[in-house]
């Protein structure tokens, strides 16, 4: 297991590389606003071939250079049939705030090739074996991907790239269009606090943590967790 990742010109979207070493076939997720150089040279740097863009949401600042990404290698963009409307035109979830800050108009073109996310299905991607976790509440489609981590450089046994699902400390904001708290905490109840302490989670903004660090310190997470869920770090084992 490879992975690599860094972090976007604009808003700090974290945009990563997974493949099973270097040298192989791997998945791009999340390729945000000024990241096509930079991810040009990552993939030179460790012979990497794209073969798949998987994308948590569909906000502009994680969408924005999918489809140079696609459109250079002949892939396709992968996600949730929620968020189909957002990469059509990524406008329509942005804050009017943003939108007045970017002259109103989006230099965006969406990918050709798109295929939706199906929550619980475990895809076979580069040769890695990749599970969707349908989690709404940053936006209606948002969703998280789980890869077995052994043999990473973290060697865990799961790791969850979460988009804005979960960060360390905090959450994805729920007050964009599309956005809804409720449905927010009803996954981070459902969908988060099920899985395993030692799972190592690549957020969409920020550094990595791991559930069981979110577990015992966030906020959010214990708002919704039982008494049992809420026990401290390496109490707790998951799916």
């Amino acid at each position: 297991m490879f992975v690599a990742g860094f972090p976007a010109d604009a808003f700090g979207t974290n945009c990563y590389v997974v493949a099973t070493a270097p040298g192989e076939q791997c998945v791009v997720v999340d390729p945000g606003i000024g990241v096509v150089d930079r991810l040009d040279e990552l993939l030179a740097e460790h012979r990497l071939q794209p073969a798949a863009v998987l994308l948590t949401h569909g906000h502009l600042d994680h969408v924005f250079s999918v489809a140079p990404v696609c459109g250079a290698r002949g892939i396709t963009a992968y996600v949730h049939p929620a968020d189909l409307e957002l990469l059509a035109d990524p406008s329509k979830g942005i804050s009017i705030d943003l939108e007045q800050l970017l002259g109103g108009r989006l230099p965006y073109t969406e990918p050709d090739d798109v295929a939706e996310l199906t929550d619980g299905a475990t895809m076979t991607l580069a040769g890695l074996e990749i599970t969707v976790d349908h989690a709404p509440g940053h936006t209606g489609g948002s969703v998280m991907f789980r890869l077995p981590g052994a043999g990473s450089q973290w060697d865990a046994d799961q790791i969850c790239l979460s988009g804005d699902v979960l960060f360390a400390g905090s959450i994805g904001r729920t007050d964009l269009p599309g956005g809804s708290m409720p449905a927010m905490l009803t996954s981070l109840r459902d969908k988060v606090l099920p899985l395993a302490d030692d799972t190592v989670v690549l957020p969409g903004h920020g550094p990595r943590t791991t559930i069981g660090r979110e577990r015992g310190s966030n906020p959010h997470l214990r708002q919704v967790a039982s008494p049992d869920e809420a026990r401290p770090a390496g109490s707790r084992r998951g799916r």
